[in-house]
């Protein structure tokens, strides 16, 4: 049986993504280096990956307010257990709190 570095089998043997849950945000500070750097700077978002979606939506609440661009939310990418592909959560603070505004499959 040949092997797949990001593949794996579940019980009835389909194949599913398996991956580390990540977030996506921009603050003002990477939005100028990308302006000013380009050479140097490919993307004005920053990228930080977790071990566990848990530990991810603990830290959550300090990568939302740290986002300083207005409007701007907070992207997850993550894989979810027993179902393949991508999954996309764009989580925005309402009311103080953490909220997952938008979601789905990519």
């Amino acid at each position: 049986m040949k092997t797949y570095p990001y593949l794996c089998l579940n019980k009835n043997n389909k194949t599913m993504a398996q991956f580390k849950p990540q977030v996506t945000y921009m603050t003002n500070e990477s939005l100028h280096d990308y302006r000013v750097e380009r050479l140097r700077v490919t993307s004005p978002y920053i990228t930080k990956v977790f071990k566990t979606y848990a530990e991810l939506k603990k830290a959550l609440k300090e990568y939302i307010l740290h986002n300083h661009i207005a409007d701007e939310p907070v992207f997850v990418t993550r894989s979810r257990r027993g179902e393949w592909g991508e999954w996309f959560e764009k989580w925005e603070l309402v009311n103080g709190k953490p909220t997952i505004t938008k979601k789905g499959w990519q």
